[in-house]
């Protein structure tokens, strides 16, 4: 799918340090990486992160990787994550038009919180559950700086960086519904679904109208979306955390 790896190694990049540190690379399980799922007009596209076999792992260069795996939560089954100081990720590859873009529904608990994260400062952005969504655009809109971005994420991957990547995050203080822009570019942002240890331990649903949510957080309309990821990371503060995840429904 054009876009794809450079999305993985957009991630990678945006988790390096100093954003130079290489591009992503999957795991040699993952040499039969699943097919792009598409939505069928009218129809919904439901997926799960139990089935962790049609997902690909990310591992992020430098760094240790999240274990994830299945597990029994509250009587049901979920997918396990557990970061301690390490960042990676599992992606779904999509390709659903910005018109057939709907209600998003997924599902996630957190056994934690790292007390000195925070989502809007480069050397402490972590996050105990992220889902990271990827859209096509008209990348000539960009900045020069995100337009340099872009040639190295190009140089690096063999693709250009993705027009935006909305994430759907659980911080320690920020207001609920508020955007954070990343530290590195504001072609990543994050919109705060929940904040604090209010609901720590709890399941939390959710359905988000993602047209909304992306003209929210960009101003504009969005274009299709390229693909979808969970990641629970720890590696900027070097914490612990554990969390879960439920399925994913888009209508």
């Amino acid at each position: 799918m054009v876009f794809w790896r450079s999305w993985a190694g957009w991630i990678a990049l945006w988790g390096c340090a100093m954003a130079l540190g290489g591009c992503a690379q999957l795991d040699k399980a993952d040499t039969s990486a699943p097919k792009v799922l598409t939505k069928p007009a009218g129809a919904p596209l439901a997926f799960s992160p139990q089935d962790k076999a049609r997902w690909e792992s990310v591992k992020l260069p430098g760094k240790l990787v999240t274990e994830f795996r299945l597990a029994q939560k509250d009587g049901q089954t979920a997918l396990s994550a557990h970061a301690q100081a390490s960042a990676s990720m599992l992606r779904q590859r999509l390709n659903v038009p910005g018109a057939q873009l709907g209600r998003l529904q997924f599902a996630w608990q957190i056994d934690n919180l790292m007390a000195e994260a925070d989502m809007g400062e480069r050397d402490s952005e972590d996050a105990p559950v992220r889902l990271i969504l990827a859209f096509e655009g008209d990348r000539s809109r960009f900045s020069a700086k995100n337009a340099m971005l872009s040639d190295l994420t190009e140089a690096l991957t063999g693709e250009p960086l993705p027009y935006a990547t909305l994430m759907y995050v659980w911080c320690n203080r920020r207001p609920v519904e508020s955007v954070i822009l990343n530290p590195r570019t504001d072609r990543v942002r994050k919109l705060v679904l929940e904040s604090g240890a209010q609901h720590v331990k709890q399941w939390r649903q959710y359905q988000r109208d993602v047209r909304a949510d992306f003209e929210k957080a960009f101003g504009e309309a969005p274009g299709a979306l390229l693909g979808m990821a969970i990641m629970t990371d720890s590696d900027n503060t070097r914490g612990d955390v554990r969390a879960w995840y439920g399925d994913i429904r888009l209508d």
